[in-house]
């Protein structure tokens, strides 16, 4: 790339800190303020290189043109059943795209399998499809629905509440609100929502989430009338979720201080809601989760003295529990998800990371086996407390999101939809295979090829991983892996410990000051997947996003030789500083704060901006961000950009590429999504094209 000006210097400043008796450099500081116009100009330039480079990239039209194509195919969620539980009186809901819509936009039929009438379409509430629905809420009888509006990828919304009658938005508008869902009052009158004490609406990325407050709102009266429910003065941190029991008759309150899977959970009669909290569990040892009700029953997923998960029921009354029960036992397998059905006990577990599932009568006992489609995931769920009927979707590398309707009667489930897209999957197949780790632990890969693959190490590959916050890596369908594949490439997902494919001794195996084991593992997938034959250094590239970012960014920095490419998105850089900024706080649970001297030396030897070496030849590598990322703040992605491009001793590329109006991803319209995957492609297949050593 010849053409293209040599690459930029970042101005540094002397700025250190003490950590303990350590002191600790910062430079790149400065790049931590959004609104200093020098950072603006700083990421216009850096975006102009980064254009410069992927816009003379030939293959790059032709893989957006690709992508477009195998984009291009209907998608449709799971249905949701809404009314009374009989078949009279109800709807059914379902979230629709036709392909290539920025937006998926909400449906309403009377069989499940049918198009049906639109309902609400996010597309028409801006011009670029950066206005997504985040949350849905649908009133007890289904008369309305209360949804929540994210702008730009901010995890901050509006509540909004829509008549399903006459189709019109009602008065009501609800703000100040983060990560919430409405829960509806019985009488479909209100409903209760946490929110935050107000702030600048226009300093997205400085906004405060401290200090929650659980409100009920009455439709039709302004949101300044509200009436607190619940708070805690004394604990400004803690974060308050609000569920209630299909029957509306007990209300439900979880709280939390991170996201660790450790919860306390309470409750109290739903008709009277100025009656004091009830403890299931009144501290933060375990995970608790209030699945729901059958009658005065609680039913609830814990993983107190079950390491793998369990069900255990509560008889509950107004002045307080009566007893545990176990209902379903730890199984050995992880128990990834509960739902209650027909007063039944609908297991998802997780078997080497495919989902399986098993049914269980409100006693526990064990009833049938699901026959799921084959090694896949379920991927989302819909049911009913007294409905026979269920809904699964189940996806796979392999195999594009399908909707299948089931029941109790022992049956295969029944096909309702399954897209159809322009790709011949027989040519390719999945395979799960298993590797060493470093420290002898057994880690399952997923390996998705064309069926024949040559093991003669000449084939391009993309190891892509996460490993952390318990989010396991099930097989997924992903367009974009269909264009690799096309390509030539090799796709690859390991189940890293930080993850809970294998329960939370996995989990807690990939965090803290055993998160090194995290890269350990992603180090030794690479280096399985070229002893195996399939590629070489060269050709093989790395993928992860938000803490999947921290996992390349690292690997990046400790095996700088092992990788022919290298893309970091949306990542997690600071480890010294991150807890600093917006959700940074509720992660220190996973991570650990360099606060606390226990903790910095771990944390200080892994964070990828304190270990970047000097004049070292790293590979090409690609740093993905967006501007209004109120997740994974942007500054942690400029100042790695400033630091590697500063250190590199090679020719490879270093390049950010800086999206506007995107955040951190969820809600990102489909345009975006694709070209921010032909961009990635084109990059990746660009330089191990050229043996992983592009030059810039």
């Amino acid at each position: 790339m010849k053409n293209l000006k040599p690459r930029r210097q970042t101005r540094r400043e002397l700025v250190t800190d003490d950590y303990h008796g350590t002191i600790v450099a910062d430079p790149y500081r400065w790049l931590e303020n959004d609104s200093e116009p020098e950072v603006q100009k700083w990421m216009d330039e850096q975006q102009r290189d980064f254009e410069d480079y992927i816009g003379a990239l030939p293959v790059r039209e032709k893989l957006k043109a690709r992508l477009e194509s195998l984009w291009r195919y209907e998608r449709r969620s799971v249905p949701a059943y809404v009314g009374a539980p009989t078949s009279v009186g109800g709807m059914y809901y379902a979230w629709r795209n036709d392909g290539l819509q920025n937006q998926s936009a909400l449906y309403r039929m009377e069989n499940p399998a049918d198009q049906g009438e639109l309902v609400l379409d996010p597309n028409a509430l801006s011009a670029d499809g950066t206005v997504a629905v985040m949350s849905a809420a649908f009133s007890p009888k289904g008369n309305f629905l209360a949804y929540g509006l994210s702008t730009s990828g901010s995890d901050w919304q509006e509540i909004k509440v829509l008549n399903l009658k006459t189709l019109a938005n009602t008065s009501d508008i609800i703000l100040h609100t983060k990560l919430t869902s409405a829960t509806w009052l019985p009488d479909e009158s209100g409903f209760i929502y946490t929110r935050y004490p107000e702030q600048d609406e226009s300093a997205i990325l400085d906004k405060k989430m401290t200090n929650a407050m659980v409100y009920v709102h009455k439709l039709g009266e302004a949101q300044s009338a509200d009436r607190l429910l619940h708070k805690d003065d004394a604990h400004p941190q803690w974060l308050f979720g609000i569920d209630a029991d299909e029957d509306n008759k007990w209300l439900f309150l979880s709280t939390s201080y991170s996201t660790l899977a450790r919860n306390m959970l309470h409750y109290k009669p739903f008709a009277n809601l100025d009656s004091p909290w009830l403890a299931l569990s009144d501290n933060f040892d375990d995970c608790f989760r209030a699945i729901g009700a059958i009658g005065d029953t609680a039913y609830v997923y814990t993983e107190k003295d079950a390491p793998f998960g369990k069900v255990m029921s509560a008889k509950l009354s107004a002045s307080g529990l009566i007893g545990w029960e176990t209902i379903v036992e730890d199984k050995g397998e992880k128990l990834e998800d509960v739902y209650i059905a027909n007063n039944h006990i609908i297991c998802v577990y997780l078997r080497d990371a495919t989902s399986c599932v098993k049914i269980f009568d409100k006693n526990g006992n064990h009833t049938q086996d699901v026959e799921l489609p084959g090694l896949g995931s379920i991927s989302a769920f819909s049911c009913r407390q007294n409905r026979e009927e269920f809904f699964i979707q189940f996806d796979g590398y392999l195999y594009p999101a399908a909707i299948f309707r089931l029941d109790f009667s022992g049956g295969k489930p029944a096909k309702i939809f399954a897209p159809k897209i322009d790709f011949h999957f027989d040519d390719y197949e999945t395979v799960r295979e298993f590797y060493v780790s470093r420290d002898g632990a057994r880690v399952p890969i997923f390996i998705t090829a064309r069926k024949g693959l040559k093991l003669d190490r000449s084939n391009p590959t993309l190891l892509y991983g996460y490993g952390g916050f318990n989010i396991n890596m099930t097989p997924a369908f992903s367009a974009r892996a269909l264009a690799w594949l096309e390509s030539g490439g090799v796709y690859a997902v390991p189940c890293l410990r930080g993850g809970a494919e294998y329960g939370e001794a996995w989990h807690r195996a990939g965090m803290l000051e055993s998160k090194q084991n995290t890269f350990d593992d992603f180090i030794a997938a690479g280096e399985y997947l070229i002893s195996s034959g399939r590629t070489k250094n060269e050709k093989l590239a790395i993928l992860g996003g938000s803490n999947g970012g921290l996992l390349t960014a690292a690997c990046l920095t400790q095996r700088p030789e092992l990788f022919g490419a290298v893309v970091v998105a949306v990542p997690v850089i600071d480890m010294l500083r991150y807890h600093l900024f917006t959700l940074g706080r509720l992660w220190t649970g996973e991570y650990g704060c360099a606060e606390d001297r226990a903790q910095f030396p771990f944390m200080y030897k892994y964070s990828p901006l304190h270990n970047v070496k000097m004049n070292v030849a790293h590979p090409a590598t690609l740093i993905i961000t967006a501007d209004t990322d109120d997740r994974v703040v942007p500054g942690h992605a400029r100042k790695f950009a400033a630091t590697l491009q500063a250190a590199d001793g090679g020719e490879s590329p270093i390049l950010i590429r800086i999206e506007k109006s995107a955040g951190h991803g969820h809600g990102k319209p489909v345009s975006k999504v694709i070209e921010e995957s032909a961009d990635m492609l084109a990059f990746l297949l660009s330089v191990l094209e050229a043996g992983g050593r592009a030059a810039f």
